[in-house]
């Protein structure tokens, strides 16, 4: 189990500016390959641009919500369901391990909140030029966070997640490195985001949640 080894034996909790878990090779290289090979537009051809949202194109806020009909979120995103399971069998592999009930109480344990009623939802995200996040903070459907970082293009280290404190002062900058990730459950206080920065081809990651609302994947029991 990679993930499990991971938060295991590669972690590390931080208490500032919230509660999180920093951690190294949490993923499988077959799953990062269909990460860096997901098929993911390019907002330019679309002439759209970044908002400091993902919800370029009008439907993330439904999505967000497990309301299916806001599901045009998914045209700049690759969530994974059992409709495209074929396409990404080493990140269902991932999902059927987050899905386990070693798993799921070992999260539970760490981030304080009750897991065994949860849905996994995953979706590969590629960042490019001009994308920017607003601080904010998850909706509370989202019972834990991550984020796992694919970088196979020597993009800077800068371009990680950003931490705030309740100010919105910026306090850490999570790094940009391949197969590194971290975690945490949402609260009123968990600021996050990313500031303008250069990109120079992409930032692909893997985004990774236990949600209250109905997925393709629920927990194990």
């Amino acid at each position: 189990m990679t993930f499990l080894s991971s938060i295991l034996n590669e972690s590390k909790k931080h208490n500032y500016p919230f509660d999180h878990w920093e951690y190294n090779n949490a993923l499988s290289e077959e799953a990062i390959n269909e990460i860096v090979n997901a098929d993911i537009p390019d907002l330019s051809e679309h002439n759209l641009s970044y908002d400091g949202t993902r919800a370029i194109d009008g439907g993330a806020a439904e999505f967000r919500e497990g309301i299916i009909s806001g599901g045009k979120a998914k045209k700049f995103r690759c969530f994974i369901t059992k409709k495209n399971a074929p396409e990404y069998p080493n990140l269902v592999k991932f999902i059927k391990e987050l899905q386990s009930e070693k798993v799921h109480k070992t999260i539970s344990k760490m981030i304080g909140k009750d897991l065994s009623h949860s849905f996994v939802r995953v979706e590969v995200i590629c960042d490019r030029e001009g994308f920017w996040l607003k601080p904010h903070c998850d909706i509370k459907e989202k019972l834990m966070s991550c984020l796992l970082f694919v970088n196979k293009h020597n993009e800077s280290e800068d371009l990680g997640t950003d931490f705030y404190d309740n100010n919105l002062k910026l306090i850490k900058t999570l790094p940009y490195k391949d197969n590194y990730g971290y975690f945490f459950s949402s609260g009123p206080d968990t600021w996050h985001g990313m500031e303008k920065k250069e990109i120079i081809k992409e930032r692909r990651c893997l985004q990774v949640n236990y949600v209250t609302f109905e997925t393709d994947w629920k927990v194990d029991n």
